[in-house]
Parts: C-alpha cells; structure tokens; sequence
C-alpha cells in the first residue's frame, strides 16, 4: 500500500504559479509510475502528468509546455509545478501512484482567478 499527502495548492492569479507536492509512505523509485491528475466542479476527472518508473514523462495536451512533473527519490515526493496558469486550470488535484493497485491522495485546491 501506499499513503499519499498533496500539498501546494492555493489561489493564484491567471499567469502565475504554483508548485504541487506529494509525499508517499514508501520508496517512489519501486513505483511502476506516479502522476497527476486534476477534477473541475462538474467535469470528470482528467489525467493531467504522468513519470514512470524510468523517469518518463507524459502531459496532457491542455498543459503542456506549461506543467512540469518531477519526482525527488530521496524525499519520496513528485512535483508538478504548474506556469502560466489560467482559470480553466481550476480544478481539484489529486496524485495517484500505481504498484500492484493504484493510490489515491486526498486532494489539493487549486483555483486560479481572472
């Protein structure tokens, strides 16, 4: 098992940013992956970042070029810092991990204004 804890959020105006964090119970590095993702009010959840085990990175369309995912093995924690924010980026953001079942933190709002 794995517990996750994000941390991070905030409000911010449109064109700035925010760093997320998550701190996992265990090794990061004997993940299979870990990333991001991200649930507006009324919207279904949506993938936003994802590094795998070997330090790949995937982002969706909406932010790349924007958002960057980075993990740190001796903290055991992944990053997803966030630029250029915009208020459609305003959404819930959870990260999950992936090992023998897939984790779930609680969550971190992130709202940005206009």
């Amino acid at each position: 098992q794995v517990q996750l804890v994000e941390s991070g959020g905030g409000l911010v105006q449109a064109g700035g940013s925010l760093r997320l964090s998550c701190a996992a119970s265990r090794s990061i590095l004997s993940l299979n992956g870990m990333g991001w993702s991200r649930q507006a009010p009324g919207k279904q959840r949506e993938l936003v970042a994802t590094i795998g085990r070997g330090g790949s990175t995937s982002y969706a369309d909406s932010v790349k070029g924007r958002f960057t995912i980075a993990r740190d093995g001796a903290k055991n924690t992944v990053y997803l810092q966030m630029n250029s924010l915009k208020p459609e980026d305003t959404a819930v953001y959870y990260c999950y991990a992936v090992t023998t079942g897939s984790y779930w933190g609680q969550g971190t709002q992130v709202t940005v204004s206009s």
